[in-house]
């Protein structure tokens, strides 16, 4: 599948979505350091967190919003305040502003916020346009635009950001509230027809959230995507870590008389760096290698391979064992993410499809709390044990992907049985 082959609203969506992403990525990073410098470590801490959670509460608001109202209208609203917050952000870090950091917080906030309710309405839409056969190359295509914006965003940020934070603001605050007039002008309604029939209000968001939950296919997925979260999230927290404090200094290569020595957070960088930039290069081509190759064992293959470069990852000590070992990780990567994708996008039903993407993302927050809680068991557990843990986050992850696929095929079985007509009364 080529992307001029898309339909037009999606490829809009899914060049939004880059823009998005890269500005995100960006200016994430930035914005916490810039309030560590203003309030100190641990308040910007804290004060991260009440953005996550304001995020994830929006989330949840923007997936009942979605499906009650349609796509449209919660894509507008969200980005329009994103922009608008964004504006206000570049004003008050401008020379004429004051720079006053509550302010800033305040906006930062309501930029997250606003994000945080048209997300679920932007995932629900690239499922809308798209079909069960049609997907899996959707999603390859958006995985490889969302890291070339992580790639070009980390770049970008880490660049700029002495001498240029006001204008990384204002042109975040320009590119969104153009990202809004393309909705407006170029994105139509995808909701399906019955799709936008929900009583509204509190009440009713509550209980479709609670007709969510009760869903146990659906949380069977949950709780894979969960697992597979937990061990990716390992490259932030507990191998960063162990990198940082028990890597040995060693060589990495030598010619002639130059050669290159590295420490854990040069590693670090290098196993993060030979990641993105493989999957950049290889993830168009991978995902047409394995177009005609059966999801489900790709999916599962995957997660094994990526489980394994990480087990590796978490015990090893030699700079091309983990070169190598990254490798191993990416093409895991490679074969399942974009079929996690497809598979939730298969799940979900019509009427109720951005409550369930909503629902979905919560895996994203709570697999960054598993990662901090492996920190914390990483300073009492040796090595070879926090390997054995990916590795059962991995085999948990496989066995609930496997008894998913045996209740869809039994449900798709006792779709298919015909009933049987009533016996006449008469005999």
């Amino acid at each position: 599948m080529r992307f001029r082959e898309l339909h037009r609203t999606l490829r809009l969506r899914i060049v939004i979505a880059f823009v998005q992403r890269f500005f995100d990525i960006m200016l994430v990073p930035l914005m916490v350091i810039h309030f560590a410098k203003l309030y100190g470590v641990a308040t910007a801490g804290l004060m991260t967190l009440a953005v996550s959670a304001a995020a994830i509460t929006c989330n949840l608001v923007g997936g009942h919003l979605s499906d009650t109202y349609g796509r449209r209208p919660v894509l507008l609203a969200g980005e329009l305040g994103a922009g608008l917050s964004y504006a206000g952000l570049a004003l008050v870090a401008s020379p004429v502003g004051n720079g006053d950091g509550v302010v800033m917080y305040v906006l930062y906030l309501a930029a997250a916020s606003c994000a945080g309710v048209a997300l679920p309405a932007n995932d629900a839409m690239l499922v809308d346009l798209t079909t069960p056969e049609t997907r899996t190359g959707v999603y390859t295509i958006n995985y490889w635009c969302t890291n070339v914006a992580f790639m070009l965003g980390s770049l970008v940020g880490g660049f700029l950001y002495h001498g240029y934070f006001f204008h990384l603001l204002t042109a975040a605050a320009v590119m969104l509230c153009a990202v809004t007039a393309v909705t407006w002008f170029g994105v139509s309604e995808t909701a399906p027809a019955r799709g936008v029939a929900h009583p509204r209000g509190v009440k009713s968001a509550l209980t479709g959230y609670v007709s969510v939950v009760r869903d146990r296919l659906f949380l069977r997925l949950a709780l894979a995507a969960l697992l597979v979260r937990s061990v990716e999230v390992q490259i932030s927290s507990s191998i960063a870590v162990r990198l940082g404090e028990d890597f040995t200094p060693q060589e990495l290569f030598h010619v002639g008389s130059w050669r290159v020595d590295v420490n854990g957070v040069n590693m670090l960088g290098i196993m993060r760096a030979v990641n993105t930039l493989l999957i950049v290069c290889c993830a168009l081509w991978v995902g047409r290698l394995l177009g005609r190759t059966d999801e489900r064992r790709r999916l599962v293959t995957g997660v094994a391979v990526f489980t394994a470069g990480y087990m590796v990852w978490a015990v090893s000590g030699d700079a091309w064992t983990l070169i190598v070992a990254t490798f191993v990780v990416t093409a895991g990567e490679l074969m399942s993410a974009p079929v996690k994708q497809t598979l939730l996008a298969n799940s979900v039903p019509d009427e109720s499809r951005t409550k369930y993407m909503a629902a979905y993302g919560l895996q994203v927050r709570l697999g960054l709390l598993v990662g901090s809680l492996c920190v914390t068991v990483s300073a009492v557990v040796p090595d070879w044990g926090m390997a054995g843990l990916f590795g059962v986050f991995g085999a948990g992850a496989i066995v609930l992907y496997r008894s998913l696929f045996r209740a869809q095929d039994a449900r798709a079985a006792a779709a298919a049985i015909p009933e049987l007509p009533e016996k006449d009364n008469a005999q």
